[in-house]
């Protein structure tokens, strides 16, 4: 019976490890996060607050210079993520279907502050296929830069509809129904 328990307790203890020192863990927290990610909350229209402008310089995926102000008008989603961020890969395979099913109707800035290199070879290992937009050191931006993953969507006329801080399931029917609203506005 000392044995058996033993070896139970050896068993135990090499799944624990192996949940964070191998492969298979890292897919396992990957999941996790996907798996206890909700769908965004919606700001209620009384408390939204509008872009004070859209004076922002970017770089696209490039690495040219762009402005903000070319999506004045429209429907944005911006995203901030890193690839070394475990909570933003979980959340990138969301905003890939989002960008699949709205990418002609809305303007995405799936934004990074990392170097071109490993971002790429990111993008092609997840075959993800949104735009990049790389953010520019020290530019002032019309809204809060969040630790990764924050993002924003925002309607026409530049108030802000949904601000999440961390991990969200974007490929929601709550998000889904949202974008659809403030598209046809």
């Amino acid at each position: 019976m000392n044995k058996k328990k033993t070896l139970l307790n050896v068993l135990l203890i090499l799944v624990v490890v192996s949940f964070f020192v191998t492969p298979l863990g890292y897919y396992g927290k990957i999941l996790l996060n996907r798996a206890f990610s909700f769908a965004p909350e919606i700001v209620n229209i009384e408390s939204r607050k509008q872009l004070p402008n859209y004076d922002w310089k970017l770089k696209d995926a490039d690495w040219n210079f762009f402005s903000f102000e070319q999506s004045k008008g429209n429907v944005i989603f911006i995203n901030f993520w890193a690839s070394w961020r475990l909570p933003s890969e979980a959340e990138l395979s969301s905003i890939q279907s989002l960008f699949d099913k709205y990418g002609d109707n809305i303007d995405f800035y799936i934004i990074t502050n990392e170097e071109r290199a490993p971002v790429e070879a990111f993008m092609e290992k997840q075959e993800f296929t949104f735009p990049l937009t790389y953010l520019i050191i020290g530019e002032p931006a019309p809204l809060k830069i969040g630790e990764p993953p924050y993002s924003y969507l925002i309607d026409k006329d530049g108030y802000i509809v949904i601000e999440k801080d961390g991990i969200a399931d974007w490929d929601s029917k709550s998000v889904h129904k949202t974008i659809d609203q403030l598209i046809s506005k």
